[in-house]
């Protein structure tokens, strides 16, 4: 209710201030939750990166040999 000394539009105004605010708030909650998953992916990425280039340089295994005459072994 307003008092002689307030008026239903300053009731407004501090309505709009408020719902304003937390609107304000929910955005920078939103934009650093962007921003540190954007950082996670990114440095998930790199790590995928850096296994896949690690696994082409050891293609060759000097151990890995497959011998066609063994088939005495397979029965």
């Amino acid at each position: 209710m307003t008092s002689s000394l307030e008026s239903s539009s300053s009731e407004h105004t501090q309505q709009a201030e408020t719902q304003s605010r937390r609107w304000l708030e929910v955005g920078v909650v939103a934009a650093a939750s962007v921003l540190v998953g954007g950082l996670a992916v990114a440095w998930w990425y790199r790590k995928t990166l850096s296994k896949l280039h690690e696994a082409g340089k050891n293609l060759e295994n000097p151990d890995f040999r497959i011998f066609g005459d063994d088939s005495s072994d397979e029965i």
